[in-house]
């Protein structure tokens, strides 16, 4: 027996299309006449419809229209894209969608007036983001709060794993070996030394620095930072200058980098190291647990 054609219910196009044009022009939507005939062929539907624009009612509403209109009207007052992106909050993108049918306003500035105009605009684009840059980062120190001696403990702990020096199995150097140089790191480790009970006697200091830097100056500064005597100061590493690298820290704040030694800390090295890999070891299972 021969398959039937998977069009054939649909051999009367012509009188399905009168049915189904007759049925748009009361206001059926698209699925109310593709229920009514049972068609439920898109393609078929379209055919049958081809011509015929949608009923008002389901039009969906665009938020945008009122811009679009008033984006118009100003474009035809002469507006420029600056000018109606500030008027309208819109970005220029949309503008030029919206206007580029209709003539271009006459040029009323010089080159320099509309270049000085573009500089004062990016300038201020500038200011406001570096005010959502402070004002976030307020926010997010604000929100820190007090810290508990574990939380420095913990976050102590990660800091060194990241700069300070490590035990190798090829090379047992099992003991506290710092360096670093912003001194607000310095101050959170020497933060994080005072939780683990160490005092100053026990540390051991070293500047390392460019040879043409002032050595003295450096020593002093941090010296100050940690609150012992320059004195306390091993003598300091000086790195030779090379021509033909292109050196940016020359500015007057430069104090190269602090080396902090801890005396007698082979026993604080190990539990540091087993407390990064306790750290590490919570953080995996609490993601196996968020997994499963």
């Amino acid at each position: 027996m021969p398959m039937a054609h998977p069009h054939s219910k649909y051999q009367d196009f012509e009188g399905l299309r009168e049915q189904a044009v007759a049925l748009r022009r009361t206001g059926l939507s698209r699925r109310q006449i593709r229920d009514r005939l049972h068609i439920h062929n898109n393609d078929i539907l379209n055919r049958l419809l081809e011509g015929e624009p949608p009923p008002d009612w389901t039009k969906r509403p665009n938020a945008k229209d009122d811009l679009r209109e008033r984006a118009r009207d100003l474009r035809l007052q002469g507006w420029t894209y600056d000018q109606i992106q500030v008027e309208l909050g819109c970005s220029k993108s949309s503008i030029s969608l919206w206007v580029r049918d209709l003539p271009r306003p006459e040029r009323k500035r010089t080159t320099e007036e509309a270049s000085a105009i573009a500089r004062r605009g990016w300038e201020a684009a500038l200011h406001r983001r570096e005010e959502e840059r402070r004002h976030t980062k307020e926010a997010a120190c604000r929100a820190i709060g007090e810290l508990t001696d574990r939380e420095v403990f913990l976050a102590g702990v990660a800091l060194y794993w990241a700069e300070g020096a490590k035990d190798k199995p090829y090379s047992r150097r099992e003991r506290l070996h710092f360096i670093n140089s912003d001194p607000n790191v310095i101050r959170f480790f020497l933060r994080w030394l005072d939780t683990l009970g160490v005092e100053r006697e026990r540390l051991r200091f070293r500047v390392s620095i460019h040879e043409s830097a002032n050595v003295t100056e450096a020593e002093e500064f941090w010296a100050d930072l940690a609150g012992v005597r320059p004195s306390a100061f091993q003598k300091a590493t000086l790195k030779k200058h090379n021509p033909k690298t292109s050196r940016k820290n020359t500015s007057e704040t430069y104090r190269g980098c602090l080396v902090i030694y801890v005396l007698r800390s082979a026993d604080l090295y190990r539990r540091m190291e087993g407390a990064w890999y306790g750290i590490v070891g919570a953080a995996t299972a609490s993601d196996q647990r968020n997994r499963t």
